[in-house]
């Protein structure tokens, strides 16, 4: 094989779309089954609220001493690869734990060190993408089609063999991650290179205090807001759905549709997001997911589900990849894994909310706790509005 052929194959962009493949298979299968899991092992839908919700709660804390931590250090990869080789050992420990308490704590050894280097991976890939001439949504949606993939392989195998195919499963994809972490490429910028701070480009914040301004803060506190709405979508749908009658077997490609529709707009998003302001698609997002909530909570039946679930593409892969542009075009290099660890913040202290409160509302409300949602969703887009007004975009 040629030495440029082989170079193109293990270029920085390869390594690191494969990455976040390998990254997001345990959670496309955590989707599918995780919530239908937890329940054969007799925990309820309050107490799979807390589990889900306990490791974003701890990592409020957390978070922006990562993202201190990783701009700080030689490059991003070292924390990456540190949380990446955590995440892989705790998974195993999940064959001997056995009720809510036990769970509990071992569910949050598996997710706390991945949630931990998500913002910075982020943070890292959209930083690299830029200064190779490459796209970040083309990058990111490979972590789609592994979230995707797994929804579907998980449900069509839970089908076969019932709960008890999770947990081997969860962990041997958990443990490919942390051998995959290691072929990360280094993500900074070589000394003599410049930075995407330095390629003309006017930047607002180089201090983590100065996004704090009021225009800056209010469409990420939106998409925060929307993004807690997935999370229960996450943490809920297959549960529900399952009450609903409908199959285990269905219920993983259904999950598995809306990461299509998702991974498609990170695909085509270089088309699509040079037309239109960051701001602009957030709330657009926000409005879209007003209407698949709402719709939602009627408990529709599964060809309206396939519409609905078809929307993912407006609801949350638009709005993720305009928030994270957003936060690159008006920031330093020299903060990017902070800014974007503070972004993560602000989303897990909405899926706090979300989680806890949610696990409450089905247990009461049943699928109408999606009207919550959706109303949710609109205050969401309300925020930006009130951005766009405090700011007119110019780009941004």
């Amino acid at each position: 094989m040629p030495s440029s052929d082989l170079a193109r194959r293990l270029s920085p962009t390869r390594r690191t779309s494969f990455y976040y493949f390998v990254n997001f298979t345990s959670s496309g299968a955590t989707v599918a089954y995780g919530g239908i899991w937890l329940a054969s092992k007799g925990i309820t839908s309050e107490q799979i609220g807390v589990i889900n919700a306990l490791p974003v709660f701890i990592m409020l804390g957390l978070n922006l001493l990562v993202g201190r931590l990783a701009d700080r250090a030689k490059d991003w990869r070292q924390v990456i690869i540190a949380g990446a080789l955590i995440g892989a050992i705790a998974p195993f420990l999940l064959f001997f734990a056995s009720g809510f308490w036990a769970i509990l704590a071992v569910w949050t050894c598996c997710t706390l060190p991945i949630a931990a280097i998500g913002p910075v991976v982020d943070a890292a890939a959209l930083r690299m993408a830029k200064r190779q001439g490459a796209e970040f949504g083309t990058i990111r949606a490979w972590g789609t089609v592994g979230y995707m993939v797994f929804n579907a392989i998980t449900g069509f195998l839970a089908a076969l063999f019932g709960s008890i195919v999770f947990v081997p499963l969860f962990a041997v994809l958990s443990l490919l991650r942390g051998l995959v972490s290691l072929t990360l490429p280094k993500f900074r910028a070589p000394a003599h290179a410049a930075t995407v701070a330095a390629i003309g480009q006017r930047v607002e914040a180089m201090r983590i205090r100065e996004v704090l301004k009021p225009w800056f803060l209010l469409p990420l506190v939106g998409f925060a807001i929307v993004f807690a709405t997935h999370i229960i979508l996450n943490a809920f749908a297959a549960l529900l759905w399952k009450e609903q009658g409908i199959s285990e077997s269905v219920i993983g490609p259904l999950i598995a549709l809306g990461a299509l529709a998702e991974a498609t707009t990170m695909f085509l998003w270089q088309r699509v997001g040079a037309r239109f302001s960051p701001r602009a698609i957030i709330m657009f997002g926000a409005l879209a997911a007003t209407v698949r909530w709402a719709a939602m909570g009627l408990s529709p039946p599964i060809y309206v589900l396939v519409i609905l679930q078809l929307m993912q593409s407006l609801t949350y892969a638009m709005g993720f990849l305009a928030s994270v542009h957003f936060i690159a075009k008006w920031t330093s290099e020299d903060i990017a894994a902070e800014v974007q660890s503070f972004f993560v913040v602000l989303q897990q202290v909405a899926s706090v909310v979300a989680l806890t409160g949610f696990g409450w509302l089905i247990s009461v409300m049943g699928a109408h706790g999606y009207f919550v949602a959706a109303g949710s969703a609109l205050l969401a887009a309300g925020l930006v509005w009130v951005s766009l007004r405090l700011k007119q975009p110019t780009g941004g």
